[in-house]
């Protein structure tokens, strides 16, 4: 199946509203419910009928693909540790695909979280905590390791230690998804202008 510029932003804006997630938690021990349930959603999607409807309805992912947006123009919001984040999370669905026990170990934890959804909602905690469990167990084991850096008080809440590791998890997924739909780091350093014109199409897109 042929994958277009659209899908592609969409992987990325996956990838940046999760991390947004984890930047936000991080500092300010919370982040928009909004944005943190299509993370969720997107990892129990194995054979979605598109690309967009990974993350459930459409303009599910528009919070990261504003993100991408304030990024490129370097707006007063634009975050270099969100963007530091977002390299490493590639770097790390890099080392993922190279360990097929690995990748083996999540997908059976996913498919575990399964029997649980069909119980608690997406953001409730014992579904949140196993997939903080199965980060642990599995992508934090990986180089890099991706070290999170906030305020303490935050940091050292069990809830939000969970929410954390279980947004890395979903922004690795959507890096998966970001390079099965062909997405290359080397698109990030020469085709920004691109990248933006399509964020900025997705988000008119899907405008309320």
């Amino acid at each position: 199946m042929a994958h277009d510029n659209q899908d592609r932003i969409i992987a990325l804006a996956g990838i940046y509203q999760a991390i947004n997630c984890v930047v936000r938690i991080a500092h300010r021990g919370t982040a928009d419910t909004e944005a943190m349930e299509p993370c969720i959603y997107s990892l129990f999607q194995v054979d979605a009928e598109s690309v967009g409807a990974v993350y459930g309805e459409p303009g599910a992912v528009v919070n990261g693909a504003r993100q991408i947006v304030a990024q490129l123009l370097g707006q007063p919001e634009r975050n270099l540790e969100l963007t530091r984040y977002v390299v490493q999370v590639m770097k790390l669905e890099r080392s993922l695909a190279r360990r097929p026990d690995v990748l083996a170990r999540i997908a059976q934890g996913i498919e575990e979280a399964g029997t649980k959804q069909e119980h608690f909602a997406l953001l409730h905690p014992s579904l949140i905590a196993h997939f903080a469990d199965l980060y642990s167990n599995t992508l934090s084991q990986l180089s890099p390791r991706i070290i999170v850096r906030g305020d303490q008080l935050h940091l050292r809440n069990p809830d939000n230690q969970s929410r954390l590791r279980a947004m890395l998890l979903a922004a690795v997924r959507s890096a998966m998804l970001w390079r099965q739909v062909g997405g290359t780091r080397l698109q990030l350093l020469f085709k920004n202008r691109q990248i933006l014109e399509d964020a900025r199409h997705y988000i008119d897109a899907n405008a309320d």
